[in-house]
């Protein structure tokens, strides 16, 4: 007698939680050809302000931790990516319809970026801060600090690397993250999620969302707890990136427009994702005291 499946139906991940999405739905995930993969929760408007909320709870101690022990975690993260690589490159060869050389290649450099950036978490500060040249008997010092809870939409296509690349920039100078993931090719982000709560992030720094970015966009966008928004996941669709940006200017939000067409996650990643989300705090302290 032939086996039958064990259909999984994947959970969203907010505050270190496993929750099912609020709204009680769930959407069909295929693979590159069209064969039925698993099920992926669809979350709503409320799963998107649980996830800001459980964000805004963790940012305090996650900002406050040194620049040493997020590098530590981050690299953890790899660690732990590396041990699960055959579920990683099984993911992407089946969501983005890869060769195993290919799958390989891109868990390669999803793991190697997650290690470079660590490597950053105690540089960025001496890159972009430093000593101000003033006259007058005072000091005068610049240095950078995160801006908060970060919405981030994960590329569509690279389901795995650019998920990497763009939520690990954020998190490493000290933001938390709300990231909704591709959704045709969720299943990458999902293990992630996995790999998160296994490794040493504490809950709420990173928040991931399945479904749609048109469904939780608006309100991310709108949420007034909310202090940047990265729109690189709905690149190619201007209508709903001018909505969303839109939507931002309702309070003070950076924001990080949405390209024409998707980066090339190959490249090397620069500096301007850590930067972009780094508010610069200004010191004067009188010479002699």
């Amino acid at each position: 007698m032939a086996r039958i499946d064990v259909r999984k139906t994947y959970k969203l991940y907010i505050g270190g939680a496993f929750p099912r999405s609020e709204s009680g739905y769930s959407y069909v995930v295929n693979d590159a050809k069209g064969k039925f993969m698993a099920n992926a929760s669809l979350a709503s408007r409320k799963d998107a302000r649980d996830a800001v909320q459980a964000a805004r709870k963790a940012f305090p101690g996650w900002a406050a931790r040194t620049a040493y022990n997020r590098a530590q975690i981050v690299y953890r993260i790899a660690e732990v990516m590396e041990d699960r690589r055959p579920q990683f490159v099984d993911a992407v060869q089946r969501s983005e319809g890869r060769t195993a050389a290919q799958a390989n290649k891109v868990v390669d450099d999803a793991i190697d970026r997650l290690v470079w950036y660590a490597g950053w978490a105690d540089k960025i500060t001496q890159v972009v801060g430093g000593a101000n040249p003033v006259a007058g008997p005072f000091f005068n010092l610049s240095t950078p600090e995160p801006t908060g809870v970060v919405a981030v939409f994960a590329p569509q296509e690279s389901s795995l690397l650019g998920l990497v690349s763009v939520v690990a920039p954020a998190i490493v100078v000290g933001n938390t993250v709300v990231v909704t993931s591709s959704y045709e090719r969720p299943l990458p982000a999902v293990t992630f999620a996995e790999v998160l709560a296994t490794s040493d992030v504490p809950g709420g720094v990173i928040n991931v969302l399945t479904g749609s970015a048109s469904t939780t966009g608006p309100w991310l966008a709108s949420h007034m707890d909310v202090n940047a928004i990265d729109l690189t996941g709905v690149a190619g669709d201007a209508d709903l990136a001018k909505s969303l940006e839109e939507a931002s200017a309702e309070n003070l939000k950076r924001v990080r427009r949405a390209p024409s067409a998707e980066p090339d996650w190959s490249l090397d990643p620069g500096i301007d994702r850590m930067t972009g989300v780094l508010e610069t705090k200004t010191v004067w302290h009188p010479v002699g005291i």
